[in-house]
């Protein structure tokens, strides 16, 4: 949660920014020496250092009780938004009048006004208003503008965790998706092949024991490590009549990716397209300079299955819009399906 502007050290700064802007006439003719013998409404005097200093000190106190004053009004909960400004207003100006008054009684005592008193109690009335305008008009600026940031950092925190619940929803569908593929070719293999079932229950075991993990990143190296377990179960399969070739750099092996990213894609390579004796299918992991990974295959077509993505491809591709904000690029020409997935430095 942010810290709120509305606050002592925000009043004392800017306190002391009118004070000294309100006597820079002062601190200049103090230093040259100046009288003020011909300034309208003013005892006559040489300009001491302690008249300057108590000038200071006292227009310092008058902002810095008037911008507590309307912290404290603007962040109360007593009124209505717009009850809670006019009650601000009416009161700052009456604490206006009660502490000017009470600068100008203090003042008499450390200087002598004689047949002046009357100016110069209604010059210090003057000069307090146009302090309280001032700190009026600046607390409303300081108030709207950490509504913004709040409302701002809001909608970020509800944004954000929107994200993190649309993302694992998607992850959540990924898993059983996965499990059925699995058990289904287990059932498969059971059927045909007793002793691969077997080699193959091992392999699944590791393969769930990742799938398991409740991460939303991994590095490339561990995601590489698993999918090359799954295709290992692939193999156990589909024997000779599919392939995995691995072009991947190591120095890769460092950047982020999704969970179930690579598996995704081989397993919609092989979900889409006919291994067999005849046309066997070869799937090549393969990185570039761009850091990015690609998984491509040749398109080979199954007949009973119906074109377009599945669905694992379409969550990879929104789980990459809501954790990075970044695209998955998907080219299908040439007689090649490609799937490109940026890696995160």
């Amino acid at each position: 949660m942010q810290k709120s502007s509305l606050n002592y050290r925000t009043a004392f700064l800017l306190a002391s920014a009118i004070s000294l802007l309100m006597n820079t006439l002062f601190l200049i003719m103090f230093f040259y020496g100046k009288s003020t013998d011909k300034m309208d409404g003013h005892p006559p005097h040489f300009f001491r250092l302690d008249l300057t200093l108590f000038y200071i000190f006292s227009n310092f106190l008058v902002a810095f009780l008037l911008y507590l004053l309307n912290f404290r009004l603007l962040k109360s909960a007593w009124f209505s938004r717009k009850g809670k400004r006019i009650y601000s207003i009416l009161t700052v100006l009456v604490c206006t009048a009660i502490i000017s008054y009470g600068c100008t009684l203090v003042q008499m005592q450390v200087e002598d006004f004689g047949p002046y008193l009357n100016r110069a109690i209604a010059g210090g009335m003057f000069r307090d208003s146009l302090i309280a305008i001032v700190v009026m008009l600046s607390s409303q600026l300081i108030f709207i503008s950490n509504k913004q940031q709040q409302t701002a950092l809001e909608n970020e925190k509800l944004q954000s965790e929107y994200m993190k619940t649309r993302f694992m929803a998607l992850k959540n569908q990924v898993d059983p998706h996965f499990l059925f593929n699995s058990l289904n070719t287990l059932n498969s293999l059971i059927q045909t092949d007793a002793d691969k079932a077997k080699e193959y229950v091992q392999q699944l075991s590791y393969v769930f024991r990742y799938t398991l993990q409740n991460k939303e990143i991994i590095t490339l190296e561990e995601e590489l490590k698993f999918t090359l377990a799954y295709c290992l179960l692939m193999q156990i399969r589909y024997g000779d009549n599919l392939q995995f070739i691995q072009n991947v750099d190591e120095k890769y092996y460092s950047y982020s990716i999704v969970p179930l990213s690579l598996q995704t894609l081989v397993e919609n390579a092989i979900k889409h397209n006919v291994v067999s004796n005849r046309q066997p299918l070869t799937i090549t992991f393969s990185t570039s300079e761009r850091a990015t990974i690609t998984v491509s295959n040749p398109v080979q077509p199954k007949k009973d299955v119906e074109s377009g993505e599945s669905i694992g491809l379409s969550n990879l591709a929104e789980r990459y819009r809501l954790l990075w904000n970044r695209e998955i690029a998907i080219c299908n020409t040439g007689g090649t399906f490609e799937v490109e997935i940026p890696l995160i430095a």
